[in-house]
């Protein structure tokens, strides 16, 4: 397979976007990903969006994303794993640059999720869950994700304080990003008392819906040369699924498909977790973030909390985690999410993250991208 770069990124502004259309903020991000990688063709595109259907009610996103980029009649391809779906775009595109048969991919994702109410908005996110054991009962993401949250506490000691801490670095983080939806800072007293959504996780605890889009340009190295732009190098990628439903897994607290795709990626490229200078994770409820940094050897199983809480994942810690404000602050229009973690990397790798959020001696950065309650996840390895 040949070697494969990021060479151009773009993204719109995160948040609720009442003036932009589902079609115009792809277009915005794509635009701005092209112009930043110079090119002013496309040989192909994917497309990450969850579901366009139930947010705005349109389906056949590839066509309709390459007909207003004004890139048809390219090959354009929506793809789809919940909230994994940008992961799973920027997977496509890696392959077929890689195959040797496109030259210049875009990988992009977007969601218009606040053109519907909280109750459809609340339905359409519970398809991602098993529909027949779980979403025709009642449960919801937050309901789900504090079963986790519990057992984890009951299992390892986890505290609400441990939990909050991943809110307030994260939202510290965030305030220092111009596309953050949340930027404003909080306490971990303000956490706690925030309202309590499933317990518990308060509010403060969940990310929030979202509008939003972001692209990536993937090309062969030798490009990203001839055309002068930096080549963020793709080193490793890794893929992987797991039940859909929590009652289907051995422990609820285990994220194993996390835990498949960061040991694929790592191996893809020769490199151990110790190799790696920070990432960006799926911090979609506060717990998750603390599971995935378990499931992926950071971190021992129960360990996760206690180093939160003692700073070892702020920016100028141990091991940087979500310098972007995470889904948490930067906000989760779920089809734009993976794109956004690796927009992040990029940018932290060409040292040019905003507003004094960049970190020191980022060399290697690692992006989690999760559908679900864990049944799906893409992990990405950049280099510069």
């Amino acid at each position: 397979m040949r070697d494969v770069a990021v060479i151009g990124i773009g993204m719109t502004k995160f948040g609720e976007l009442w003036e932009a259309s589902y079609r115009n903020l792809f277009v915005e991000a794509a635009r701005a990903a092209m112009l930043d990688a110079g090119v002013d063709r496309l040989d192909s595109m994917y497309i990450g969006c969850m579901s366009g259907g139930l947010f705005v009610g349109q389906e056949h996103t590839g066509s309709l994303m390459a007909d207003y980029l004004g890139v048809a009649p390219i090959p354009a391809t929506r793809v789809e794993s919940a909230c994994a779906s940008g992961g799973t775009a920027i997977r496509s595109a890696f392959l077929e640059v890689a195959s040797g048969m496109s030259d210049i991919v875009l990988a992009g994702g977007v969601e218009k999720m606040t053109d519907v109410d909280g109750g459809m908005a609340t339905y359409a996110l519970a398809t991602a869950a098993d529909a027949e054991y779980e979403g025709f009962h009642g449960a919801t993401f937050p309901g789900l994700y504090a079963m986790i949250a519990t057992a984890h506490m009951a299992k390892y000691g986890t505290t609400s304080e441990m939990m909050a801490s991943v809110a307030v670095k994260n939202h510290e983080n965030g305030s220092l990003n111009p596309y953050a939806q949340f930027p404003g800072k909080i306490t971990i007293d303000g956490v706690l008392s925030s309202t309590m959504v499933a317990d518990p996780l308060h509010i403060l605890d969940c990310s929030p819906v979202t509008d939003g889009a972001a692209a990536a340009i993937l090309a062969p190295v030798e490009v990203a040369e001839k055309l002068g732009v930096p080549a963020i190098v793709v080193r490793g990628i890794g893929m992987a699924t797991d039940t859909i439903a929590l009652h289907g897994r051995k422990e609820i607290t285990h994220l194993g498909a996390v835990e498949v795709a960061t040991k694929k990626a790592l191996e893809m490229a020769n490199l151990s977790i110790n190799d790696i200078d920070f990432a960006e994770v799926h911090d979609c409820f506060t717990i998750a973030e603390l599971c995935v940094l378990e499931a992926m050897g950071v971190y021992a199983p129960g360990k996760a909390g206690p180093a939160s809480l003692a700073g070892e994942t702020k920016r100028d810690g141990k091991f940087p985690i979500n310098p972007s404000g995470g889904l948490k602050s930067k906000g989760h229009p779920v089809g734009a999410t993976g794109i956004a973690q690796v927009i992040e990397l990029v940018k932290q790798l060409r040292g040019t993250a905003e507003n004094g959020r960049q970190l020191a001696n980022a060399k290697r950065g690692l992006a989690q991208n999760m559908g679900g309650s864990g049944g799906s996840s893409v992990v990405t390895i950049l280099e510069a």
